[in-house]
């Protein structure tokens, strides 16, 4: 650090002492103070400016260079809750849905979807009216899945860079809260009172919803940055009953 500073001390002696020779050189020559007075104060203003632009300039691409390479790295960690929990867990909540179907028409994703087609499906998925039947053999195997999967979503709440993605982090917590509520009534479903299916139904609800636009979100995400991923997203998506990995 030493070596630097000094090096950066010299440099800047060495072009001071060159900029004040020409101004001397200058004047010997011409004999005008007042021309190299005018034109430096003149190239002093018009300094300032470059510097200003070219700093917020530069503040802006690396800004943009950060957020990009922050969003990067949240889809990774979105991609990978998607490929141990996510998928699965889409596949069982339309399993509750008694209007499964219909939300499967507004967003099957499809290969030639563009921007507008993916924010028209984000939106059905946040204003669909789910209509959630609690079925006491269905939560019982929820729970248990989401039990075995504790572990992981734990370490997923653990992650400080979720904390850049409010949506993605309240999808967790919805996630780890029905996860919970089911791990208490263990073995109890069969005995639960229509209140609490109720209850339970409204916790599985907030969760599908929130999944289901986050999905959509995460596959758009991968049409943009990565065709070869977006691919087979759109070929197992879990909102869509026949779909299927094998290209046809």
């Amino acid at each position: 650090m030493k070596r630097k500073d000094a090096w950066l001390r010299i440099l800047s002696a060495i072009l001071v002492g060159a900029s004040l020779t020409t101004y001397f050189v200058h004047y010997l020559i011409f004999r005008d103070l007042r021309n190299i007075v005018f034109y430096t104060l003149l190239d002093i203003g018009f300094l300032c400016l470059n510097v200003l632009l070219v700093v917020l300039l530069l503040e802006r691409l690396l800004a943009q260079r950060e957020k990009r390479s922050k969003l990067d790295k949240l889809n990774m960690v979105i991609g990978t809750f998607f490929s141990e929990v996510g998928l699965e867990l889409l596949k069982r909540f339309s399993a509750f849905a008694a209007n499964a179907a219909e939300l499967e028409g507004r967003v099957r994703i499809a290969p030639h979807w563009g921007r507008k087609d993916f924010s028209q499906a984000t939106e059905a998925a946040r204003t669909f009216a789910y209509e959630i039947l609690p079925d006491r053999g269905k939560l019982a195997d929820l729970g248990g899945f989401l039990t075995a999967k504790r572990v992981f979503l734990i370490g997923l709440l653990e992650n400080p860079s979720l904390l850049e993605h409010e949506s993605f982090t309240d999808l967790l917590w919805a996630v780890f809260h029905l996860a919970e509520e089911l791990s208490f009534r263990n073995n109890l479903f069969r005995k639960l009172p229509e209140s609490d299916l109720q209850h339970l139904a409204g916790d599985l609800k907030r969760a599908y919803s929130q999944m289901t636009g986050i999905w959509i979100d995460h596959v758009r995400h991968l049409k943009e940055s990565y065709p070869f991923l977006f691919s087979l997203a759109a070929r197992i998506n879990p909102l869509n009953p026949d779909a299927s990995a094998i290209v046809r």
